[in-house]
């Protein structure tokens, strides 16, 4: 990462929107928009991040403008918290625009559990999740997938792992999507990345993928909240995590094939990070089936995780997870490409939009929110720190109008891997957690807490305050850790 401060100048829209013309830099075909409070914006000046948002303005058939929410940070090609919409007989494709880890994602599982019935049982809670959810890196499951189950997850998502006991039919319905792309195409996805995703079906994974017992503090909506069942001092469990080594390897392949392909068909890039290829391409159309592919691996991972939380759960408190009332709330995908419709010019038009980093957040009435959220709008969940919170917020007309669907998918970090370890060098993290806020941390590694220690991320209550004032989505709900599994 280039750490020279960014030297171009922001135009201000409103308080919470600032815009980077087109003209900032030669070749860009549309302005950049940061949506950000002047704080954030202040901040986001200290490195080279903003030059990413003006490299994505550059790419054939970008619509609008380059987007950036307020968790933005530095990226592979794209920053982290980057939106960009492509027309379909113009635009391009780009694995750095949706990420190495396709389709990682945040589910919400509630419960019937108070935090005061809880708190005996705590400990012994997150000591049997952490045995039943495998996690760490090169982490493997205690599924092994044959070549036909395989494609089978590949085409069939989260459906596959219901259909083999993980899960129960309701899961599918509060999934965005339902769990599934029917894009997907198996023979599109290398022999090194099946392999890679044969045993590793259920697993948590590394770095800052989570999973974690939570409480919910505060209500700010209380219609929304009935909606999804969420109470005051409820226990939910929070599952962070996407398509684990499957993911990666695909986007791997594919930042090959997509840097040839770019050379191909004359498209000039700044940066080569932004490897790309024309929609309409043969290489295009690739490349979206095997993303497609290892979506629905990940939809299918947290499927199976869900499952093995349940039953975790179940082996604590002696009783069935329906009856302790365990159901998922929603499942939010924030790296991934979907062809949508969003109004353009006074029309319609059917686009393929990149979100790296950035979720979907879709108002009342829109016909993608499952049937028994269309009143209220479709839940939005953006996750924080292991020491401070998470949200749960629900979509506003506003993301449709301005970020083509587009909300914050977490706090973002603030500080690189290398940097938290040096300044986490002679610390506890986990017990310093513990010591302040009875916060109880377990993972493999302790240099994964050490990673993922609070002051690496920034402040999720000040993003969240910013898509909320912005109009992209509305707070419902704030949900304080309890105890968490670090991957």
């Amino acid at each position: 990462m280039d750490k020279r401060p960014f030297a171009g100048t922001f135009e201000r829209i409103d308080d919470w929107r600032w815009l980077l013309p087109a003209d900032s830099m030669p070749g860009m075909r549309v302005p950049g928009i940061v949506v950000a409070s002047r704080r954030q914006l202040d901040e986001l000046r200290a490195d080279q991040t903003p030059q990413q948002v003006a490299n994505v303005a550059t790419l054939p058939g970008i619509v609008g403008a380059s987007l950036a929410m307020p968790d933005i940070h530095w990226g592979y090609g794209f920053p982290i918290g980057g939106v960009a919409a492509m027309d379909l007989d113009s635009g391009v494709v780009s694995p750095g625009g949706i990420g190495f880890d396709i389709n990682c994602g945040v589910r919400l599982i509630r419960s019937s559990i108070t935090r005061t019935e809880a708190d005996p049982f705590l400990a012994r809670l997150i000591s049997a999740v952490f045995t039943f959810v495998p996690s760490g890196v090169g982490s493997e499951g205690k599924i092994k997938l044959n070549p036909d189950d395989q494609r089978a997850v590949a085409r069939k998502g989260s459906r596959w792992a219901v259909e083999h006991g993980y899960g129960w039919p309701e899961d599918i319905e509060v999934t965005e999507d339902r769990g599934s792309m029917d894009t997907a195409d198996f023979d599109a996805v290398s022999d090194r990345a099946r392999e890679r995703g044969k045993r590793q079906l259920g697993t948590l994974g590394s770095g800052n993928h989570f999973l974690e017992i939570q409480e919910v503090e505060t209500i700010f909506d209380e219609a929304a909240a009935a909606a999804f069942g969420l109470f005051r001092g409820q226990i939910t469990v929070m599952i962070h995590s996407g398509s684990r080594g499957f993911g990666y390897q695909v986007c791997d392949d594919y930042l090959d094939v997509c840097g040839k392909a770019a050379a191909k068909y004359g498209i000039s890039l700044p940066d080569r990070q932004l490897a790309c290829a024309p929609l309409s391409s043969p290489e295009g159309r690739r490349y979206l089936g095997a993303m497609a592919a290892a979506a629905n691996y990940a939809w299918a991972n947290r499927q199976v995780m869900t499952h093995w939380v349940r039953e975790a759960f179940e082996g604590v408190l002696g009783r069935s997870a329906r009856d302790a009332g365990l159901f998922l709330v929603y499942d939010n995908s924030h790296n991934i490409a979907k062809f949508e419709e969003h109004a353009v010019d006074g029309g319609m038009k059917r686009l393929c939009v990149h979100r790296k980093g950035a979720t979907r957040s879709l108002p009342a009435g829109h016909p993608l929110v499952p049937e028994r959220y269309r009143s209220v709008g479709q839940p939005v969940l953006i996750a924080g720190d292991m020491g401070r919170g998470s949200y749960v917020m629900v979509g506003a007309p506003g993301a449709m109008e301005t970020t083509f669907g587009s909300t914050s998918h977490g706090a973002g970090r603030r500080m690189s891997r290398t940097a938290a370890l040096k300044a986490a060098r002679g610390r506890r993290i986990d017990q310093e957690l513990f010591d302040k806020s009875g916060i109880i941390v377990h993972a493999r590694e302790r240099s994964t807490i050490a990673e993922e220690m609070p002051e690496a991320y920034k402040d999720v209550d000040e993003v969240v305050e910013t898509v909320h004032m912005a109009g992209l989505s509305r707070k419902v709900a704030r949900l304080r850790p309890l105890a968490v599994v670090k991957g």
